[in-house]
């Protein structure tokens, strides 16, 4: 298990992350999304050890990063948005170079090489420079180093950045395959990698945490569209004193849109009652389900809002 407890970083006067509070359980595919700036980056190099926090604190399975960073950094693999490697040597080279970095024992490396180059898919660029390599493959040498060591966590910076569609597919099985034996954290800005290999997101706006939910509850709350004949003013006083309901608007022609702190199927018969008994009709009543764009755009919104309020 991973716990973060109220980590905020500054660089300066500018606050990357603020009180960021979250569990991540062992064996899930964690999503990290926010637009650029919104502090992933930052997020990832304070779970890796690679950067301190003013304040707030890491702990990986009881353990603290203050006092067992070596510890929980070997129980990690990490790959960096633009992962350093040197273009001169070979694959092999390379990752007989980051095992003996990662203390991978002697007795063990050969091995270790030969599991991570058959998951990443690299048998045929063994003795390859890496700088003649395709984008695709460099990611692919990246993630290699990153498993060798067999980590129980797995983070993954933007790790389909600038790979075309085919590259991007082969990443997302190598991603799944890896989440079969590991805790992964994908770090992204794009909506379609996390709907297509994560099982629960977190998004980041502004350094704070946005959004804490499995991605198959992202359709179970939201809101709800109310079609009746209720004047807007009226609807507002008659459902927002039921349980589960934030705030009423109206959309216009009658309709109406319900927020709602609660999941839909839970909230939704007690507005049809509310409705039917105080004598109106009800000719709809739905959710409007929110999937990750809708809520990334007003997330970004809500940005642009407060830069300017």
């Amino acid at each position: 298990m991973i716990r973060l407890d109220s980590l905020t970083r500054r660089y300066g006067d500018f606050v990357a992350v603020e009180n960021l509070s979250c569990t991540i359980e062992s064996g899930e595919i964690i999503g990290l999304l926010g637009r650029n700036g919104a502090g992933k980056t930052t997020t990832m190099k304070m779970l890796t050890g690679a950067l301190e926090p003013d304040s707030g604190s890491i702990q990986v399975d009881g353990l603290d990063m203050r006092n067992h960073r070596r510890a929980i950094q070997r129980r990690i693999g990490y790959l960096p948005e633009n992962c350093p490697v040197y273009p001169e040597m070979t694959v092999v080279e390379y990752l007989h170079h980051r095992a003996t970095m990662l203390e991978v024992s002697q007795q063990d490396r050969l091995g270790a090489i030969r599991r991570t180059v058959e998951q990443a898919e690299l048998q045929n660029k063994l003795l390859t420079p890496i700088g003649t390599l395709s984008r695709g493959f460099r990611q692919r040498v990246g993630v290699a180093q990153a498993i060798l060591h067999d980590p129980d966590i797995v983070i993954l910076d933007e790790p389909t950045n600038g790979l075309d569609p085919k590259q991007i597919h082969q990443m997302r099985d190598l991603i799944r395959e890896l989440s079969r034996h590991a805790t992964v954290i994908v770090s992204t800005h794009i909506l379609q990698e996390v709907e297509a290999v994560c099982r629960r997101v977190l998004m980041l706006r502004n350094g704070a945490l946005a959004l804490d939910s499995p991605l198959d509850e992202l359709s179970d709350k939201g809101r709800l569209r109310v079609d009746t004949d209720i004047e807007p003013g009226r609807a507002q006083a008659l459902l927002e004193n039921i349980d589960g309901v934030v705030t009423v608007t109206g959309l216009g022609g009658g309709a109406l849109e319900v927020r709602l702190s609660a999941p839909a199927d839970q909230v939704a018969p007690q507005v049809a009652r509310a409705v039917l008994d105080a004598g109106h009709r009800l000719y709809r009543l739905e959710p409007r389900t929110f999937g990750l764009e809708t809520l990334f755009r007003e997330s970004n919104d809500e940005s642009k809002e407060a830069a300017h309020g």
